[in-house]
C-alpha cells in the first residue's frame, strides 16, 4: 500500500489523506478503482481496442465497468454481459464489472447461464451489480415486465440466479416464474460477487438480504454511511464478506468550472435530463478536488469506485483518475 507524500497542490488535504492511509493500513482494505468503457471502443479496430483498454491497465486502474440497457429512451442501449464478454479477452489485466444489470428484464435461468459462461471465460475477474432500473419506464414495459412489480421480480430473479450459480437445482418462485428443476453446470469457481445498486431503502434491504454489498449512486456521503449500516444490519445473520462501492460520473479539469462543461454535457447527452439534478453528487475539478469529494465515502467503508470520467481527452481523464486512486490510498495493481 502506497503511503502518500504531500504535494504542493494538496497541503490542505494532507490531514485527511493521512487519516485515510492509517485506515487502509489498519483495516487492510484494498481500494479498487475502475472506469467506464471508453465511449468509442466499439468503433475502433481490434488493435485499437486492445490499446485503449491497455491504457487503462497501464494507468494502474483495476477494472472496467459497463451499464446495461435493452431499449433506453430512444431505443439505445447495450447488453452488459455481452460487452463484458467481448472485452474479457482484449486486456486480461482488467477485471470486469457490470453496473448495473437489469435482471428483472431477463429470465433467471437464461441470465444464470449467461453469467456462468462469462465467469468461465474470465474466472475470478467478474463482479455483477444488480439494479431495478427505472430511469425509463417504457424500457421495462417493452420487455413485458410490469414496472410496478420490478422490485419483487428482481428479488425473485436474484435469489434464483444465485441459487443456480451455487450449483443448486431450483424451481420458479410461483409468482413470476413457473419452471421446475432447473440447473446450471458447471458452477462458477470462485463464486461471482453480487453488489446491489440503487439508493432507496428497498435497494438497501435487497443488498442486505440477497447481495454481497451495496453499489451506491447519487447519494451523499452521509447517506452512504447510513446505508452501509442498514445493509449490514439487515444481513447480520448471513456470512458475507461485505464489499461496498460508489458509482459516479466525474468531471475532470483545471477547476470545477472547467470540469463542469465536460461532465454536464456527457450526462445530459446520456440521460436527456438537466445536469442540475446530478450536480450535487458529482465530483469535479482537479484530482485533488475530486479526491476530497470522494474521501468521505472511503472513510465510510467504500472499497470500490466505478467512475465515469469526462474531460478534455481520454489521456487526461485516465491520468486524473489514476492520481485520484493514489490520493485516496489505493495502490497500483501487481
Amino acid at each position: 500500500m502506497r503511503v502518500l507524500s504531500p504535494r504542493n497542490d494538496s497541503w490542505g488535504l494532507w490531514p485527511l489523506f493521512a487519516i485515510l492511509n492509517q485506515r487502509h493500513q489498519t483495516a487492510r482494505m484494498t481500494l479498487r478503482v475502475g472506469v467506464s468503457t471508453p465511449w468509442d471502443l466499439w468503433t475502433l479496430d481490434y488493435g485499437q481496442k486492445r490499446e485503449r483498454l491497455a491504457a487503462i491497465a497501464d494507468a494502474g486502474l483495476d477494472h472496467v465497468f459497463v451499464g446495461d440497457h435493452v431499449s433506453f429512451i430512444d431505443g439505445s442501449g447495450l447488453d452488459g454481459p455481452i460487452h463484458l464478454a467481448a472485452m474479457s479477452g482484449l486486456e486480461p489485466r482488467l477485471n470486469l464489472h457490470l453496473g448495473v444489470f437489469q435482471l428483472a428484464l431477463r429470465h433467471p435461468v437464461v441470465a444464470a447461464r449467461q453469467l456462468a459462461s462469462l465467469a468461465e471465460a474470465a474466472p475470478d475477474r467478474l463482479t455483477i451489480g444488480v439494479g431495478v432500473g427505472g430511469e425509463d419506464r417504457h424500457e421495462i414495459e417493452v420487455c413485458e415486465v410490469d414496472p410496478v412489480t420490478r422490485g419483487r421480480r428482481t428479488d425473485a430473479s436474484l435469489f434464483l440466479v444465485r441459487s443456480l450459480l451455487a450449483g443448486q437445482t431450483v424451481s420458479g418462485d410461483g409468482e413470476f416464474f413457473h419452471f421446475s428443476d432447473a440447473a446450471i453446470k458447471p458452477k462458477p469457481k470462485p463464486s461471482i460477487p453480487f453488489m446491489i445498486g440503487g439508493r432507496s431503502d428497498a435497494a438497501l434491504d435487497r443488498a442486505g438480504r440477497l447481495g454481497d454489498g451495496w453499489l451506491a449512486a447519487w447519494c451523499s456521503a452521509r447517506r452512504f454511511n447510513e446505508g452501509i449500516s442498514m445493509v449490514e444490519e439487515t444481513g447480520a445473520e448471513r456470512k458475507v464478506d461485505w464489499r461496498h462501492g460508489l458509482q459516479v460520473w466525474v468531471g475532470v479539469g483545471s477547476s470545477p468550472a472547467d470540469a463542469r462543461q465536460y461532465v454536464s454535457k456527457g450526462m445530459q447527452d446520456y440521460y436527456r435530463l438537466s445536469f442540475d439534478l446530478f450536480e450535487h453528487y458529482t465530483p469535479m475539478g482537479t484530482p485533488t478536488q475530486i479526491a476530497e469529494f470522494l474521501a468521505p465515502y472511503i472513510r465510510a467503508g467504500a472499497s470500490l469506485l466505478n467512475l465515469t470520467p469526462c474531460g478534455a481527452d481520454r489521456e487526461s481523464e485516465l491520468e486524473a483518475i489514476a492520481e485520484v486512486k493514489l490520493l485516496l490510498g489505493g495502490s497500483r495493481p501487481t
